[in-house]
């Protein structure tokens, strides 16, 4: 089995190479649909409303408030009561449903920090809109609010403009306009080459057209919410010269900092060792490699090492980042911290990858819209 492979002296460089490309294009894929790997094991009804019970895992105990979805776009939000239902299953409080569902017995459904559906799940009113950018038309959210002050929201690796809703409610607070951008090889936006990501390499490049969409609309100066992925293309725009004085503070959550040792982390979380994500490097990196990963081009992955890049940048960054996290290990955000004091603060949760929100949502709304008070003339 590959999970068992040392990689040491006796791997052939047949073997290397292969599972350097594997990596490679796991890494990269397509986004795909859904996993319903969930079971409803039961549904129970008390005075205060529905229950569901699932088996009990890491997820169904974790403390705060998700949604489970169900196939069709369909959800059900979940209240943070955790009731235990024996050793091996737990009961969670239905506190809403999309129209129309009604879970039953046996029904698949996947977990989700993914809280809204939509802005109006949210209680708010968006604007469907388009933008256009090198890719294609991107499907994009607004929410009207002080026209001189914008924040763009920037979703992840596999996600959709959906998981960024939690950052619009902050945002909203404050009374900036929001604009939820999508961008190139999603399940929303255009489909460029084999639909490959380029871990925000040219997926910038879309996120930048909405910058200029909210610099023609009157917006003088921005805040960047990034996502995971999200917040490494956020990076890269704060870094550009032409947005210097237009990019007043970016708002990081589970940010990635450094793609080399994030695969190496993903690699461990997969039953690999670690080493193995350095196999994958030159199938990303290297000309002509990439095209047989299914590729365009390279993607320079050494300008995504902001720990290593901290001197390059001026914007004041607030990171929020969950001490559980197993997909992007919270001390690559100690270390940015430690780096430039000076420019990042760093909020920590008992959360994993991108749950910070859900593990506590009040304390998110509060950490985020107090440190964009003092960072963001209004």
């Amino acid at each position: 089995m590959i999970g068992r492979i040392a990689l040491g002296g006796g791997i052939t460089a047949t073997v290397a190479a292969g599972i350097g490309w594997a990596i490679a294009r796991r890494l990269t894929a397509p986004a795909g649909p859904r996993t319903f790997d969930l079971t409803v094991r039961g549904v129970e009804h008390d005075g205060r409303g529905d229950l569901i019970v699932l088996d009990r895992t890491d997820q169904t105990t974790a403390p705060g408030i998700y949604n489970l979805w169900f196939e069709h776009d369909r959800w059900a939000q979940l209240s943070a009561d955790i009731m235990d239902r024996g050793p091996t299953r737990v009961a969670r409080r239905i506190t809403s449903t999309a129209p129309g569902l009604t879970p039953k017995v046996g029904d698949h459904a996947s977990w989700s920090g993914i809280y809204y559906a939509t802005p109006a799940d949210a209680e708010l009113h968006a604007r469907d809109i388009t933008i256009t950018t090198p890719a294609g038309s991107c499907p994009a959210w607004r929410i009207d609010g002080d026209p001189s002050t914008w924040a763009i929201h920037i979703h992840g690796l596999g996600s959709t403009r959906a998981s960024t809703i939690r950052s619009v409610r902050a945002a909203t607070e404050l009374g900036y306009t929001s604009l939820v951008a999508s961008h190139r090889n999603t399940t929303e936006g255009p489909r460029i080459g084999s639909g490959r990501s380029t871990l925000g390499h040219t997926e910038t490049a879309d996120v930048d057209e909405a910058i200029g969409y909210a610099v023609r609309r009157g917006a003088r100066q921005i805040v960047l919410f990034g996502w995971s992925m999200g917040a490494a293309i956020a990076l890269q725009l704060a870094d550009h010269p032409r947005h210097d004085g237009l990019i007043a503070a970016l708002v990081l959550d589970s940010p990635v900092l450094n793609w080399t040792e994030v695969i190496k982390t993903n690699c461990v979380r997969s039953g690999l060792p670690a080493a193995a994500g350095h196999l994958a490097i030159p199938w990303l990196t290297l000309h002509p490699p990439p095209r047989a990963v299914g590729l365009l081009g390279r993607i320079p992955l050494h300008s995504f090492d902001w720990t290593a890049r901290s001197a390059d940048l001026s914007t004041p960054i607030l990171i929020l980042h969950g001490a559980r996290d197993d997909s992007v290990p919270i001390r690559l955000s100690e270390a940015f911290r430690d780096a430039r004091p000076d420019l990042v603060e760093l909020e920590t949760f008992d959360a994993g990858h991108t749950l910070c929100w859900n593990a506590d949502p009040d304390r998110w709304q509060n950490a985020v819209t107090t440190w964009l008070q003092t960072r963001v003339p209004r």
